[in-house]
């Protein structure tokens, strides 16, 4: 029972931790994309702003997938299966 409560423990504070992290990368996503696209428009007529600014929130929207657990191409819970088939497996 104590063993399942600290497995418990260890996965939530993996998840918080993901959560830190990807509140990290949205919030230098918000910071940094304005003053690029500030730099931007004072220098330049090309709006290159928009590359970055697609690039980086394409991997912020992978990061969020990450973070709640969902995977569209593997599908839910993936990892887990792929850990308990190997886990039962005598081949490791």
């Amino acid at each position: 029972m104590e063993n399942n409560g600290e497995l418990r423990y260890k996965r939530a504070k993996e998840r918080v931790a993901a959560l830190k992290s990807f509140y990290s990368n949205l919030a230098a996503y918000c910071i940094v994309i304005p003053i690029l696209a500030y730099l931007n428009f004072r220098t330049t007529s090309f709006p290159w702003v928009v590359f970055p600014a697609l690039g980086w929130g394409i991997g912020l929207i992978g990061h969020w997938f990450c973070t709640i657990g969902y995977n569209p191409i593997l599908g839910k819970n993936w990892e887990e299966q792929k850990i308990r088939e190997y886990m039962e497996s005598d081949r490791i």
